[in-house]
């Protein structure tokens, strides 16, 4: 008998172990963000936004939209907890010559908290996001 239910407390352990992994999975970021499809659709807004973005846009005149949409899905999907792998360039080598400024870091944070605005990303998710890209500014803001 001792056995037995040392059996069934083995099996509740693996069961209830299982669900709880399962939960933790469900429960991450890139889940929240509607995994890959709702990060691209995302990044297609908020890189609409910046293109618009009359504080900022200067600042990709003579970039490829489509390959800055494919480059920062990886880099959000990647930061989020999704299977994606980001292969651009370091923060600080990608902006070294740009010239950002603070005000002009500002403003492309308020465009994606726009873009996530817009998606319906709950604002506790979009935090998570944000304080995963949060500690780039330092290689992104070169100018004072």
């Amino acid at each position: 008998m001792k056995k037995f239910f040392a059996v069934c407390f083995l099996f509740l352990g693996v069961v209830l172990g299982a669900q709880a992994q399962t939960q933790a999975a469900s429960d991450t970021l890139y889940q929240a963000l509607g995994q890959k499809a709702g990060i691209t659709a995302l990044v297609d807004d908020f890189v609409g936004r910046v293109l618009r973005d009359e504080r900022i846009k200067h600042h990709f005149k003579d970039t490829n939209p489509k390959a800055l949409k494919d480059s920062l899905s990886d880099q959000f999907c990647q930061l989020s907890g999704g299977p994606c792998k980001y292969e651009g360039a370091d923060m600080k080598a990608a902006h070294a010559d740009m010239g950002i400024r603070k005000h002009e870091f500002n403003a492309l944070v308020e465009d994606l908290q726009a873009a996530m605005d817009a998606r319906g990303i709950p604002f506790t998710q979009q935090n998570r996001l944000l304080a995963l890209l949060a500690p780039m500014h330092r290689d992104i803001i070169t100018e004072r």
